[in-house]
């Protein structure tokens, strides 16, 4: 009984961490119609980042979450604007492209922080432990979920109750008719593919603690937000919320309960969606 509690815990801190990447990968894929397969790389490159600037210059934990989202904001935008938006409507061209740039990144932090794995400390005021029923949860692990719930409610906040927000729903519905109507869709994808890359490089920052940084922690997160974003729906940030819940029990339980069998538990709700509602559970279009 223990067990299964501790796990629900700990699937709860992993879902508030695809919350925040997934978030931004679910608006990239459903605005500007990109498989950003480099969306993983962000994560742990923002990770990498937070490293240098706590253990070598010995920055604030949150401020150092903050710089590495807002610097790997900045290295999404240059992305966006030197080589997506030459390869809009090539797909494939979009795979290959994402797909090199995850490389290049991965060959880059193992060129720079080598190959061993990186712990980061538990940010001091969240060292301790919470007692409920007898159990004995992480503190940091419940900060986990509640700022991913924050982060959440904000993004909900921006994209249903702001002018941007009902530029950006405007042209994931019609991307065509918010051009005519004034709306620059263009800029509006740089702003979502930065916001995106934050989320993804903030979200690598706040995992470190719990995950560690090593090489391969890229393609570690990268199946997971792609399977939160299919199951949930392209586009929608209540798709990413719950998909992130689904998949967060779904892997934490499947690796403890039937290793051997615990990629099989993980991708069968994605292959089974696509089969009966390729959109998503809250997807407003078939990408």
């Amino acid at each position: 009984m223990n067990q299964m509690m501790i796990l629900a815990v700990n699937s709860v801190a992993l879902a508030g961490l695809l919350v925040l990447s997934s978030a931004g990968f679910s608006l990239i894929f459903g605005l500007m119609r990109i498989p950003n397969l480099v969306h993983g790389s962000l994560f742990m490159l923002g990770a990498y980042l937070s490293s240098t600037l706590l253990l070598r210059l010995q920055v604030n934990f949150w401020l150092a979450a903050i710089l590495s989202g807002l610097a790997i904001a900045v290295f999404g935008g240059v992305i966006e604007r030197l080589l997506l938006r030459r390869l809009s409507g090539n797909s494939l061209a979009q795979v290959l492209v994402t797909l090199g740039i995850a490389f290049m990144i991965a060959d880059f932090c193992l060129m720079v922080w080598t190959g061993d794995p990186i712990t980061l400390s538990t940010p001091k005021p969240f060292t301790g432990a919470v007692r409920v029923a007898g159990i004995f949860f992480p503190l940091y692990r419940l900060a986990v979920i509640l700022i991913a719930c924050v982060i959440a409610a904000i993004l909900w906040l921006m994209l249903e109750r702001t002018r941007l927000g009902a530029m950006i729903r405007a042209s994931v519905d019609d991307p065509e008719m918010a051009r005519v109507v004034g709306i620059r869709v263009s800029t509006l994808f740089t702003v979502v593919y930065c916001l995106g890359a934050a989320l993804a490089g903030f979200a690598g920052v706040i995992g470190a603690p719990i995950l560690s940084i090593y090489p391969g922690l890229d393609f570690d997160m990268l199946p997971l937000a792609l399977v939160v974003v299919i199951l949930g729906g392209s586009g929608s940030l209540l798709g990413s919320f719950v998909g992130s819940f689904v998949i967060g029990f779904l892997y934490n339980y499947g690796q403890a309960l039937v290793p051997e069998l615990s990629y099989f538990v993980l991708f069968l709700p994605m292959v089974l969606m696509l089969l009966v509602r390729p959109q998503g559970l809250f997807g407003r279009f078939v990408p």
